[in-house]
């Protein structure tokens, strides 16, 4: 029997329990299950909340009775809990669909397969060092919903992974970015590229006339995926191939963003963020801006001072003159491809974990030119020897960050750099990748 005032939320980690306590302050009787075990500090707070959860199994019963089910992304379509719930009718959607129903906020949504942390993180640096009341959320920072619960934000900036998107049927966002599309999650799409694509491309539904869709014309997935469709939104392309007005293009070696008389430009050697894959991110940031009507000095200023993100090219500091970089957040070949892009220097490579069927043979090139030895760290790393031992000479095995980070040390000299950028996630020996980066810091910091 469906209570029409109980919503089940799948799922009980951060956008799970944001989730929960925003449903719980709408008025709803929520219900949290969670197939795994919860963490701690999230079973602490559904406890000092007086929310209703269970752990460590789905009790049907009580799931299929909800009126709608709030799905975290992780969870898979083919899960046999959600082929239950959909049997019955039973609306699901994403903590971020459920979230907009109770904010007014101007919305800026950034997806891609790659750059998309990056490209947020630094979107809300300008516009929080304009004065703007903002907040950081979707697949970074604190839940989307416990902020919509908790602040009063005029504007968020949010990351959407394609798996947030899936779930999403109304939510609207006024500013949409799409950086690039590469394969990635495919087992998720029934290794179809054209269903991950019209994923990504969710990001601008329901957008209108007055809203921005802000995408890569350099990128022929996005181009393929645009032709024959129509975009309600003004559409403003970025390129590094060509002038593109109005959009953001490279003049000499400036970034040129030109929005409807709203002129910038700026040198991309001062920019904080280096290599090419960084001159997108940064144009894509920068349009969004001047949409905004940001002052040019106050863009200018916080494209040249912005810090990166832990576990995406960070450096960790250097020992005898050879430079280590964590970059565990490049779980899938292309991130790995970004990463040597903007390699300057001789690398010691570390690859491997869990392989989501990559195929390295994008990345023989760059390795060829940049890498003179890879260190694997994963518990089977036969794939990367057979895609590697015909074009780098020295492939280590190793079986912890600490093993990996003395390996490596040893196989540099002074002048080269040691990257941590796996390709791979990160399930075989970490919790996570930021598990993975945070002991791969603590072996540097040992040597």
């Amino acid at each position: 029997m469906i209570n029409k005032n109980k919503i089940v939320v799948l799922g009980a980690g951060e956008s799970g329990v944001g989730a929960a306590f925003l449903a719980q302050q709408q008025g709803y009787d929520v219900f949290v299950s969670d197939f795994g075990t919860i963490a701690d500090h999230y079973k602490q707070q559904l406890v000092e909340w007086n929310i209703r959860f269970e752990e460590n199994q789905h009790t049907e019963d009580e799931i299929l009775a909800a009126v709608e089910v709030i799905k975290s992304p992780g969870i898979p379509d083919k899960a046999p809990i959600i082929k239950k719930i959909k049997e019955k009718d039973i609306a699901i959607i994403s903590e971020i669909e459920f979230a907009g129903r109770y904010t007014n906020a101007k919305i800026i949504g950034i997806t891609g397969s790659n750059g998309k942390t990056t490209t947020t993180s630094l979107t809300y640096h300008i516009l929080k060092n304009a004065g703007l009341n903002v907040g950081l959320a979707g697949n970074i920072g604190k839940s989307f919903a416990y902020q919509v619960a908790t602040e009063k934000f005029d504007l968020y900036v949010l990351e959407l992974s394609s798996f947030m998107l899936d779930d999403m049927h109304r939510f609207k966002v006024d500013i949409a970015i799409l950086l690039n599309i590469t394969p990635d999650h495919l087992d998720r799409y029934d290794y179809k590229m054209e269903n991950y694509a019209a994923s990504k491309f969710r990001v601008t539904q329901n957008q209108t006339a007055d809203d921005y869709f802000i995408f890569c014309a350099d990128d022929p997935e996005t181009i393929k995926g645009m032709a024959g469709s129509s975009f309600a939104a003004q559409q403003l392309p970025f390129s590094i191939e060509k002038k593109i007005e109005p959009g953001a293009y490279l003049e000499e070696d400036n970034i040129v963003i030109n929005v409807y008389k709203q002129h910038f430009q700026m040198s991309i050697s001062d920019l904080a963020l280096q290599g090419k894959h960084n001159i997108y991110n940064s144009m894509a940031s920068g349009i969004a801006a001047k949409v905004l009507e940001l002052r040019n000095p106050s863009i200018r200023d916080s494209m040249s001072n912005f810090k990166n993100i832990e576990h995406r090219l960070e450096s960790v500091g250097k020992i005898s003159g050879i430079s280590f970089i964590n970059d565990s957040k490049a779980t899938n070949v292309n991130s790995t491809w970004y990463a040597l892009e903007s390699m300057t220097t001789d690398v010691v490579l570390i690859l491997g974990g869990v392989d989501k069927g990559n195929d390295y043979s994008m990345l023989k090139d760059l390795v060829k030119q940049k890498v003179k030895a890879i260190v694997c760290l994963g518990k089977d790393n036969k794939r990367i020897h057979d895609a590697f031992e015909d074009v780098v000479e020295i492939i280590v095995n190793t079986y912890s960050a600490e093993e990996a980070a003395q390996v490596s040390y040893h196989l540099a000299k002074k002048g080269d750099t040691v990257l941590l950028s796996p390709a791979c996630a990160s399930f075989d020996l970490f919790k996570n990748y930021e598990d993975r980066g945070n002991q791969f810091k603590q072996a540097v910091r040992e040597l």
